[in-house]
């Protein structure tokens, strides 16, 4: 990869394929950041950035923020010294307007590099997302199956009551669901149709869903000398 080319990674998936979590164990892999459509929104308003007061004044009237918007705050942070090498984008595009725009972003620096589809059935994405639990007093995360409590509904740091957050009920998870079909799947055509689609099973642990994507990447792991 030349000086000119960077590595831009755009990373695929329906809620609760764990993109996020590839995404930053990605980051340290190749020394390139996570850039993540909420952590952008939530810098912007934080700071109120012109970008952010402009989006929050769509959200303050039940608005969707525009496109328009987003791609600022993403050509924004890809302006900044540490996307010199490339980025990872979790999150971004979420629809084909975003995809265009991104790769006219990113066209200098060689373009999308792949996107890996991290795939994970429906039922499996509800069973991972609305089996979560959180402490209302420290905010520790369980999973009824895969991380519970020493006692039910107790958390084990501090004794405080675990609920389940109104992102995580069925109905949500299920629009969710709905949401991403419609507005995001149509991504996953996109990028096959130029060739830079690939795919990874994500029901599988988490090190060998990454092992498998830094495979894709043409990057080798320890594992592999």
């Amino acid at each position: 990869m030349t000086q000119a080319q960077r590595m831009y990674l755009v990373l695929l998936g329906v809620p609760g394929a764990g993109k996020g979590t590839q995404a930053r164990l990605l980051e340290e892999a190749l020394g390139i950041p996570q850039i993540s459509t909420g952590d952008l929104f939530r810098y912007n308003l934080k700071n109120q950035t012109e970008l952010g007061l402009l989006a929050k004044s769509y959200m303050d009237r039940g608005d969707l923020v525009p496109d328009e918007v987003t791609i600022r705050m993403v050509e924004e942070r890809l302006a900044r010294p540490d996307c010199a090498r490339g980025a990872i984008f979790d999150g971004f595009p979420r629809n084909l307007t975003q995809a265009v725009a991104l790769d006219r972003l990113t066209a200098a620096g060689g373009g999308i590099h792949k996107a890996p589809l991290v795939h994970l059935e429906d039922e499996e994405a509800m069973r991972r997302i609305t089996g979560r639990r959180v402490c209302r007093t420290c905010g520790a995360v369980y999973h009824v199956e895969f991380n519970p409590p020493k006692s039910p509904g107790v958390c084990d740091l501090d004794g405080g009551e675990l609920y389940q957050r109104d992102d995580d009920k069925p109905e949500t998870v299920r629009n969710r669901l709905y949401v991403y079909y419609k507005q995001t799947s149509p991504l996953v055509g996109y990028y096959f149709a130029k060739g830079l689609l690939v795919q990874v099973d994500g029901a599988q642990p988490i090190e060998t869903v990454q092992a498998q994507l830094l495979e894709l990447l043409g990057v080798k792991t320890p594992l592999q000398g």
